[in-house]
């Protein structure tokens, strides 16, 4: 039996095959315009024509495709929504994302207001039908429709989510016409007007793009004998292409979700309980919190966003109101990069030089200086960088950053600097969470990630840092333990058990034999925000006594008023076998020695290779331990050594 799962990132392409136990990892660079052909051409460089059992796949198809990156571009899409409301998209919340910004700039309109189309119907808040919709008035959209090549088209009427009948015939008379319709209560069925049309013209907007995506894979993986195609969601599961491809909402965070379900999954393996996901590649660095086994899962997020350090400037980017794990993400990668203002103080980032034309060492037209360039000059990654096919210039590096002055000096504090704001963006999802990391195992993974996750480690005080196998391709390896997952949700619940039954009746069409999890967003009444309550018993006093737990201490107080459940959530589960990969076989260690600038001083240290560490033989820093697609940097007072599955254990 082959499997094989792929993940698709900003600089590389990285494939897992597992046959008979036997792992294999790739990377190749990805193919930004057109990321299946980058697939396409890894898979028959590597597989050697075997044939395929199953093909798990995580992308950033969605995100790139909103924001325009690399030259893939979005459809001309129309809004039809109530008569009276077509301006809501534009509107907004009128939040000021920065206040004091003067040359702040909104992100562009998806639909322009020559493409938003009102129609004369409305339903009450009660989801009583005040003024049914005629769909003779819909035959005038359509005509200007075909006179404007429109793709897609998204449809948001007021209350649809109580009731959606007046959205399901509207519907029914657009398909004639239209291929692509997202309509709101399929989409995003909760209140709030602006979220819930926002995630709709976001889906809108993606699903002609995502799906031709899938098309092309599900076509190219002929050749390897299977087109069943499953994808990574925002939530941390595994959804059929057919999914994706109607709703690509469920895949916009796809790639960072697959990485917080590895390290998830590695950690039950070694029973560690309390686990912080660390993945730096080469564009970003994301962070999660796994909290007694369990990641968490939140409702809000604003694709195409900024950030400031890490935290999401709300009003900056296209809400999508759907769930999604929750991280943190900063712009440092290996492609982060180094800049000086005009008062000459040292920058990282957000600008990356991506894959193409990526850092300045791999020689293929860069020009600016990045962090891989700031490491290869100082010693901590190989000229001949393992797993790649070409060798990396140092020379390059050298003149970049000579640049801004002493190379090395400028090398060096270029990695403070990303060290400092990596550590940020943990503190966002551990120390503002009421969560100290000092109690957490750091798991460092991605391309970069192992470069740099002990020295943040240090900065965060932690203890314990775990590098697993096959660093580089993590994400990837991390589809392979997940299981498919899928959502659905309903507002205001008139009576729970019913309600709760009616959602696994909807799932149980998808899944052929799933395990529920069952959630219960819930406020004070007059509140205008929710927290998300685990349920698990269908019991209305047990639901609000957990809420106010949870309310306390999330806020450190409770309120002597109504509690009232404003949307309930159904995750349905199904289990996956799980791969079973063998352990590597004992060896003698080898090493060579390398100078390093370390603290503005040269020092010659030891050079691991990771096929070549015995277990439980410990090592100590300063080293290094070079693998294929990554390398891991163990400063002084750290010591290392290779754990029972193959994971390199490195504690203080």
């Amino acid at each position: 039996m082959v499997l094989v799962s792929v993940d698709i990132g900003g600089t590389f392409t990285d494939i897992v095959s597992i046959e008979n136990g036997e792992i294999s990892y790739y990377k190749v660079p990805t193919t930004p315009k057109n990321p299946e052909i980058g697939v396409m051409l890894g898979m028959s460089k590597y597989l050697d024509g075997k044939k395929i059992d199953e093909f798990l796949h995580a992308t950033t198809i969605a995100t790139n495709s909103l924001l325009g990156q690399y030259g893939l571009e979005l459809p001309k899409i129309a809004l039809i929504t109530t008569k009276g409301f077509k301006d809501v998209i534009e509107i907004g919340r009128q939040n000021r994302p920065e206040l004091y910004n003067l040359n702040f700039h909104r992100p562009k309109i998806l639909v322009p207001e020559r493409f938003r189309y009102e129609v004369d119907e409305r339903t009450d808040v009660s989801g009583d039908i005040i003024k049914d919709l005629n769909v003779e008035d819909l035959k005038g959209i359509v005509k200007n429709l075909e006179k404007n090549n429109i793709k897609s088209i998204g449809i948001c009427f007021l209350h649809s989510y109580k009731n959606p009948e007046n959205e399901l015939k509207a519907k029914k008379f657009f398909e004639k016409y239209i291929k692509n319709i997202s309509i709101s209560y399929e989409i995003s069925p909760e209140p709030r007007e602006y979220e819930r049309m926002s995630t709709t013209i976001v889906n809108a907007a993606l699903a002609p793009v995502t799906s031709e995506y899938i098309r092309k894979l599900e076509s190219g993986l002929k050749v390897f004998g299977t087109n069943d195609i499953r994808i990574m969601s925002n939530a941390g599961g595994l959804i059929f292409g057919d999914e994706a491809s109607k709703r690509p909402v469920n895949i916009i965070e796809s790639g960072p979700a697959a990485g917080v379900i590895a390290a998830s999954e590695f950690a039950k393996i070694m029973n560690i309980n309390n686990v912080i996901a660390f993945d730096m590649g080469g564009t970003t660095a994301k962070a999660g919190t796994i909290l007694d086994g369990n990641f968490e899962i939140t409702s809000e997020y604003e694709v195409g966003g900024s950030s400031h350090h890490g935290r999401l400037v709300k009003g900056s980017g296209y809400p999508v109101r759907f769930p999604f794990i929750d991280l943190s993400e900063v712009s440092a990668g290996g492609g982060t990069i180094i800049w000086k203002d005009e008062a000459g103080g040292l920058n990282i980032g957000p600008k990356s030089s991506g894959s193409d034309p990526g850092p300045v060492c791999y020689n293929k037209g860069g020009k600016y200086p990045t962090l891989t360039d700031s490491n290869l000059i100082l010693g901590i990654i190989n000229d001949k960088m393992s797993g790649s096919d070409f060798e990396l210039r140092k020379d390059l590096s050298t003149k970049a950053l000579e640049k801004l002055g002493n190379p090395y000096e400028i090398a060096e504090k270029a990695i403070k600097l990303a060290v400092l704001e990596m550590a940020r963006g943990i503190r966002l999802v551990t120390v503002e969470r009421g969560i100290d990391p000092e109690n957490f195992t750091l798991f460092g993974f991605g391309g970069a990630g192992p470069q740099f996750v002990v020295r943040i480690a240090e900065e965060l005080n932690m203890k314990k840092v775990i590098i697993p196998p096959g660093p580089g391709v993590f994400s990837a390896l991390g589809l392979m333990y997940s299981d498919m997952r899928y959502e659905a949700r309903k507002s205001y619940p008139e009576d729970l058990e019913n309600d709760y039954r009616k959602l696994e009746s909807k799932i149980k069409t998808k899944l052929r034999n799933p395990e529920f999890l069952k959630y219960a967003d819930c406020r004070y009444v007059g509140q205008g925000s929710e927290l998300t309550v685990p349920v698990t018993e269908i019991n209305k006093n047990k639901i609000y006594k957990d809420f106010e737990e949870i309310h306390e201490k999330t806020f450190g107080f409770k309120l002597n008023k109504d509690i009232e459940i404003f949307t309930i959530k159904l995750f349905a589960i199904e289990k996956r076998n799980k791969p079973k990969i063998k352990s590597s076989e004992s060896k003698k260690s080898s090493s060579y020695k390398r100078k390093v600038y370390i603290e503005s001083k040269w020092l010659e240290i030891n050079v691991y290779s990771r096929d070549s560490l015995v277990k439980d033989e410990t090592i100590k820093g300063p080293c290094i331990i070079e693998e294929n697609g990554s390398s891991t940097f163990i400063p002084q007072t750290w010591s290392a050594r290779l754990g029972e599955n193959d994971e390199i254990v490195v504690i203080k």
